[in-house]
């Protein structure tokens, strides 16, 4: 759909919401990330320990999403919205004012972040229900592009510990995240015509269909990378290369702003050559940019370039599942996004916690990065093989303008 057709339809202030809304939870969903050099110093953790002080909030966040679905079928997706940013400000609120002082105070925290990792089923259904079929690749992605957010945290998480202490940092994101749920209670507004509720049992009734797995699956390896390579970069780079924290962090959201903003372009591209030939092209360049890393001598530069064009193909790669699924669960896409976020979460916090279990074990990272290639490999065989049946199936006379 051309642009200038694509403002004519669906709602402009709650596409804008749901990205803002998107784009400040994402921020603090990696939060712990970007801060955990001066935490690791702190409490003087182990690469394994740090592994999963980064993961937890990412699994917590794809644990929570599903019920984060439910709750948007249930109450609609604005009021779902507003109770997870609460949720949020609430816990930096009193981790600001009561502080840190333990590894396992810094895992509830993250815990309490995956909250804000769940925004993804909300803010996807709360823009997707405004727009029709041919437009969902465009709409998803550019709500789907506040995962850039994530930069924001690798950007400026870093220089700010330097100056007001890590924990300091707890308390100054309070201010966007304030702001964000103002001007998202003026201007988010459900669209009309949602699905009724349904009864508890039903919504998982969708997992007896292959292809919410398949799509569980293919999200796993693009968003699942995305986020866990967002989360674990810093660590990554002061640990590899000696890099100064802010450095590292510069360097972090050079690579994440790869990945976010490509997002809307992969939905785009989807809209225009099918969503699984375009998806197949992106699991290609993720496949070999993450054995790039994991085979090629240890170099900043080589590593920064194929971490950049890994985590491009990634982000354009979930704007591609994402212009795939309304059509295919247009009635339960509260629940898939629910479903569909939690494995991309659980993909997120199995890439983290390996790459620091593999430092630890092994003494370095390649270990890690090879087999996420080789999950993604798995990814785009499976894709190849039921594409097919999609293209031969997906008839429905609502999905017949956009292309599968």
């Amino acid at each position: 759909m051309r642009l200038k057709d694509f403002a004519k339809v669906g709602h402009a202030p709650t596409l804008f919401s749901a990205f803002l809304y998107f784009d400040m939870s994402f921020m603090v969903w990696v939060l712990l990330g970007p801060l955990g050099v001066h935490i690791a110093k702190d409490l003087g953790l182990t690469p394994a320990q740090k592994g999963m002080m980064v993961a937890i909030p990412v699994l917590s966040g794809a644990v929570i999403r599903v019920f984060m679905g439910l709750l948007v079928d249930s109450i609609g997706a604005k009021r779902a919205g507003l109770i997870g940013q609460g949720v949020v400000i609430a816990s930096l609120l009193l981790s600001w004012l009561l502080g840190l002082h333990s590894l396992h105070a810094v895992y509830l925290l993250g815990m309490c972040l995956g909250v804000a990792g769940a925004s993804f089923a909300v803010a996807l259904p709360l823009a997707s229900r405004w727009y029709p079929p041919e437009a969902q690749g465009l709409a998803l992605g550019i709500a789907g592009a506040g995962n850039s957010g994530t930069v924001f945290s690798a950007l400026f998480a870093p220089a700010l510990a330097n100056h007001f202490g890590w924990n300091g940092v707890l308390g100054l994101v309070l201010i966007p995240l304030s702001i964000t749920m103002i001007i998202y209670i003026f201007m988010a507004k459900d669209a009309p015509g949602r699905p009724p509720a349904q009864k508890l049992s039903r919504y998982f009734e969708v997992l007896k269909q292959r292809d919410a797995w398949w799509f569980m699956l293919f999200y796993l390896v693009t968003f699942g990378g995305f986020v866990g390579l967002a989360s674990s970069l810093v660590i990554y780079f002061n640990s590899q290369f000696g890099l100064a924290p802010q450095v590292a962090g510069y360097l972090t959201a050079a690579c994440v702003f790869c990945g976010s903003m490509f997002r809307p372009i992969g939905g785009t591209l989807a809209d225009r050559m099918g969503g699984a030939r375009a998806l197949q092209y992106f699991y290609v360049v993720v496949v070999l940019a993450m054995l790039g890393v994991a085979v090629m001598p240890v170099s900043l530069a080589v590593s920064l370039s194929f971490f950049a064009v890994g985590m491009m193909a990634m982000g354009m790669g979930n704007g591609a599942v994402f212009q795939l699924l309304p059509q295919r669960f247009q009635r339960e896409i509260g629940t898939l996004t629910g479903l569909v976020g939690m494995a991309g979460g659980i993909g997120g916090f199995y890439l983290a916690s390996s790459l620091g279990f593999c430092k630890q074990l092994t003494g370095d990272y390649r270990l890690g990065f090879l087999m996420y290639a080789l999950l993604g490999a798995c990814a785009f065989g499976v894709l190849f093989k039921v594409k097919v049946r999609w293209r031969a199936t997906w008839g429905a006379p609502d999905v017949a303008r956009a292309r599968v």
